[in-house]
């Protein structure tokens, strides 16, 4: 599956036995997903944020298939191995909740699990608000729910200093030239901002792998660029889904107080705090947050 030179990016990196890569045509696009335990197990879909792809939930899939879960992992739009397609409206919120949408329908299903990091914490919030009936349960791993986001960032300066970087990635072109220019140093800086050791070399090289695919860097950007452009806020405000909320504390782009305000708008709603740990909390403490989904999902 893996064709480019250098690191591995595929399902074959994993250690687990029904892993494999497979392509699904979704919304008109070619999502790449690794996709793993039995087909008529209850579905888990996992979505990975930036500057991630599929192997930001490495360490959750096998818990969970050996939970009883199959499991769908997507490289979601513009990222690694899946299709990138031009312009910033193509990665409106709405194409990508319906790139999942589409992607659970592809396994015959009504409904599926869904759980996000990151912008994938965004696009499950998003999921959940804009087709609640496709959602049975919700994991949220640091990121807001957008109103709750909004809220704060009028009221903290601090939240409005921390998301400063946003403003950076709406420029044109800039941001992906200086990224491939110094082989994405920033991008790996943000990684290992995690406490040491959560990421090794290894891990690095494949981040990089993903990053260096034609069209990538540009299309991970636009998911910054359609979000400021094209605001497209779900109909309801409210999630009825049973939601579990991760957060890290020590997320330096994200304010601890966001994880809270989220609750606001959880109908059944439960938040686990991480003290010491940052944004990437599901790779410090991959156990932990293993054993919360397999718990939450099960409930």
């Amino acid at each position: 599956m893996d064709t480019t030179a250098g690191p591995r990016t595929d399902a074959s990196v994993l250690d687990v036995p029904s892993a494999e890569s497979a392509y699904r045509r979704v919304n008109g696009v070619d999502l790449h997903v690794v996709e793993a335990g039995d087909p008529d197990d209850p579905l888990v879909v996992l979505l990975h944020g930036f500057p991630e792809f599929w192997y930001g939930w490495r360490e959750q899939i096998g818990p969970l298939v050996d939970a009883g879960y199959r499991v769908l992992v997507p490289d979601q739009r513009g990222y690694a191995h899946s299709e990138k397609p031009a312009g910033v409206r193509s990665y409106r919120r709405r194409e990508l909740a319906g790139d999942v949408a589409e992607l659970v329908r592809t396994e015959g299903r009504e409904s599926a699990h869904v759980v996000g990091h990151d912008w994938g914490a965004l696009v499950a919030w998003d999921l959940a608000r804009r087709r609640p009936g496709l959602v049975d349960r919700l994991g949220i791993v640091n990121v807001p729910h957008s109103m709750a986001f909004r809220r704060t960032l009028r009221s903290n300066p601090e939240q409005l200093w921390r998301s400063r970087y946003v403003l950076y990635f709406q420029l044109p072109r800039i941001p992906e030239r200086r990224a491939r220019r110094d082989d994405f140093a920033r991008w790996v800086r943000a990684l290992r901002a995690a406490r040491p050791g959560t990421f090794d070399p290894t891990d690095v090289e494949r981040y990089r792998a993903a990053w260096r695919r034609e069209g990538a860097p540009g299309a991970m950007l636009n998911w910054y660029r359609a979000a400021a452009r094209y605001p497209d806020e779900p109909p309801r405000e409210r999630v009825t889904a049973p939601t579990l909320i991760v957060w890290g504390e020590d997320d330096r782009a994200l304010v601890p107080e966001l994880a809270r305000r989220s609750l606001d708008y959880c109908e059944e709603g439960h938040l686990e705090r991480f003290p010491g740990a940052t944004h990437w909390v599901h790779h410090e403490y991959p156990e932990r947050i293993s054993d919360l989904l397999i718990a939450h999902l099960g409930g």
